[in-house]
């Protein structure tokens, strides 16, 4: 193995390169562009045997790779927040042709307002499009993932296409050590695409289903497609520990961390989960047994990875960077799902919406989290979803609101401002 200082966009780059991609559809955004600006300069330099085509939009790019990918090639693309957006009808449709393929989406806070730091509201808009999800917290996991992810998409019992979702900024920006696996291992892990029942062929005409069809072949197909979504949760147990065997780095569709005996864990994903690590080494080292329990893979959920991982656990706090209007933290709400019905007692969820906008989570409110959560559990009873955000916050918006107010005073009274 290769040990490089890389950036979250570096990572994405390589984890293409060695999984010997074919063809880049690619249209800029930032705090994406890097990712298709390394890919461009390998593929100018001759590194890289692929062809990139820049195209008009996202939504264009989207269909030029949805497209490749049901000829047979492999295909890699990449975008971001508001760009996620604007291709969403495509997300839809060529997950709806079952052509694999991955994606990388640099998670970025969405208008409006305007801010170019992440949070997952993005990514989480895609969740019920037929993409698969996988979500990283570090550079490493980054190349990694790419890499699993095109073993998992291409195995005939899936054939779905991938997000492989990073934050914005945080992680996109962020060098890391990472070890890059050799290419001739890579071979060996991830062979060259079977296209094999997904590529159109004059002489072997197959349907995929792309007609209009009335409500009842609709239905069938449609859940053809989440039977194949469900499939996935075993296909990637099966690929993360053949991949563990190979390169030694485990990367199971959740990560638990130090919870085996907690009493109160938190629940989150991306890269703001490493401060999470951070404040349960914090609290361990105060005598608090307080853990963490990660998902790295978001579709298909992990249900039974996550009832396992929260057995005996009191209560958890779980940190939604996210918020989906008039209901509260996606996380939240599908984990409150997973856990309906289980057998035994599950424990208490406590919601708390931080991170918003790229908003930073400081070490003191994981602790006073954890506290919350504790006194939640004692009295039997969760309290409302609370935004993690400090009263000197607030007085800098009551700022900005009383200069705003005033400005429309001066305008009603005919004055210039």
């Amino acid at each position: 193995m290769t040990r490089r200082l890389l950036t979250g966009n570096g990572a994405a780059a390589w984890g293409a390169r060695l999984a010997g991609v074919d063809y880049v559809p690619a249209f800029p955004i930032t705090p994406q562009t890097e990712i298709i600006e390394t890919l461009g300069r390998w593929i100018a330099a001759g590194e890289l045997d692929a062809r990139m085509v820049t195209l008009d939009s996202e939504h264009s790019m989207l269909t030029a790779a949805g497209a490749a990918a049901a000829t047979g090639v492999r295909v890699f693309s990449a975008t971001s927040s508001q760009g996620l957006l604007y291709a969403m009808e495509m997300i839809y449709t060529v997950a709806g042709w079952r052509a694999p393929f991955v994606l990388v989406n640099v998670s970025r806070a969405l208008a409006a307002p305007v801010t170019l730091e992440p949070d997952h509201n993005d990514v989480l808009a895609a969740r019920d499009s037929g993409f698969l999800q996988i979500h990283c917290a570090t550079c490493q996991e980054v190349v990694d993932s790419v890499i699993l992810a095109y073993r998992l998409v291409e195995d005939r019992r899936v054939r779905l296409p991938v997000i492989v979702n990073l934050d914005g900024f945080y992680l996109s920006f962020t060098r890391e050590p990472v070890e890059l696996p050799e290419p001739e291992a890579v071979a060996r892990f991830l062979p060259a695409f079977d296209p094999e029942n997904i590529r159109f062929r004059a002489s072997r005409p197959i349907s995929q289903a792309v007609a209009v069809l009335g409500g009842g072949p609709y239905s069938y197909f449609r859940y053809e497609m989440h039977r194949a979504a469900r499939n996935a949760v075993t296909v990637y147990d099966e690929i993360a520990r053949e991949f563990e065997a190979g390169f030694g780095r485990q990367h199971g569709a959740l990560e638990a961390y130090r919870s085996e005996d907690a009493e109160v864990v938190f629940f989150m994903m991306g890269s703001f989960a490493t401060k999470a690590k951070a404040a349960v080494e914090s609290l361990r080292a105060a005598g608090q047994r307080v853990g963490l329990v990660r998902p790295r893979l978001l579709r298909p959920y992990p249900t039974q990875a996550v009832r396992s991982a929260l057995a005996g656990v009191r209560g958890v706090a779980v940190v939604d960077q996210n918020l989906s209007m008039g209901q509260g933290g996606v996380l939240h709400a599908e984990l409150a799902a997973a856990l309906q019905g289980q057998p035994g007692q599950a424990p208490l969820l406590v919601s708390f919406i931080g991170g918003l906008g790229g908003r930073d989570i400081r070490p003191e409110e994981f602790d006073e989290m954890v506290a919350v959560t504790r006194r939640a559990v004692q009295a039997g009873c969760a309290p409302e979803p609370r935004l993690l955000y400090t009263e000197h916050e607030l007085r800098e918006v009551r700022k900005l609101q009383g200069i705003g107010l005033a400005e429309r005073h001066e305008l009603d009274a005919g004055e210039t401002p």
